[in-house]
């Protein structure tokens, strides 16, 4: 199983988070919001075989994105082949940074000098600005987490090449629904974006893609084993480019 979108250190216990996923053979891409956040929890995650972690600039940290925290994410993006959260968000959450965020997230496309990388973004209500700016300063393929966007811009990211990673709330709308439903099966991953989606009462983790497995298989009208092996194969070919050596 793959869950290619998760911020591991906002659990309770994330190296618990961690072990659980590791034993129940989900391979988790470790998100964070900030380059400070990826320094502290770098050593925790070595021992997993199955996790990478993820350098970040979150938009919705954007006031946080310090000289130092800038400086840091440059030196660390030639280190990892795994770079999120970033991106942009112009919801009412992120309007009031709007530029900051702009500044931040071409910051983050040009430290990765036009390298192949495994790149989550978020682009909640700035799909277009996101597509515009990787249209500038980036010629491979990223993968949008969560998108929320209108079919116009989906239509336009699925020409480029892009990829689209999906949880389990996107199947609870019927937005959502036609949204992955238009998405090529070519071009879907899976994620939890633990801890931030409910799951009953308590909090996703990892293992809870199958959730996410289910509903493509009904999509999909395929069965569980023939939609993970999709989705591994459509990890395995965006991981292809990737720099030799970077993997962290």
């Amino acid at each position: 199983m793959l869950d290619a979108h998760c911020h591991l250190d906002l659990y309770p216990d994330p190296s618990k988070t961690a072990a659980d996923a590791e034993c129940a053979g989900v391979f988790t891409v470790f998100v964070t919001n900030l380059p400070s956040a990826f320094d502290v929890a770098y050593s925790h995650t070595a021992r997993f075989r199955k996790v990478r972690i993820a350098v970040g600039l979150h938009p919705l940290n954007a006031h946080l994105h310090t000289e130092r925290e800038l400086s840091r994410f440059r030196q660390l993006v030639r280190k990892t082949s795994f770079i999120g959260e970033v991106g942009l968000d112009f919801s009412r959450d992120g309007l009031a940074m709007r530029d900051k965020q702009l500044s931040s997230f071409r910051f983050a496309l040009q430290c990765l000098e036009n390298v192949a990388k495994f790149v989550t973004v978020h682009s909640r209500q700035a799909e277009s600005a996101v597509l515009d700016l990787l249209e500038e300063h980036y010629a491979h393929p990223i993968v949008f987490h969560w998108y929320s966007g209108t079919v116009k811009d989906l239509d336009l990211a699925i020409e480029r090449g892009h990829f689209f990673s999906i949880n389990p709330s996107m199947f609870r709308s019927k937005k959502g629904r036609s949204l992955i439903e238009r998405i090529p099966r070519e071009r879907i991953l899976t994620e939890s974006d633990g801890p931030f989606i409910n799951v009953g009462r308590r909090r996703i983790v990892p293992a809870d893609v199958y959730l996410v497995e289910r509903g493509l298989a009904e999509v999909w009208e395929m069965d569980f084993s023939a939609v993970r092996r999709t989705v591994a194969k459509t990890f395995h070919q965006l991981l292809k480019p990737l720099q030799n050596g970077a993997t962290s």
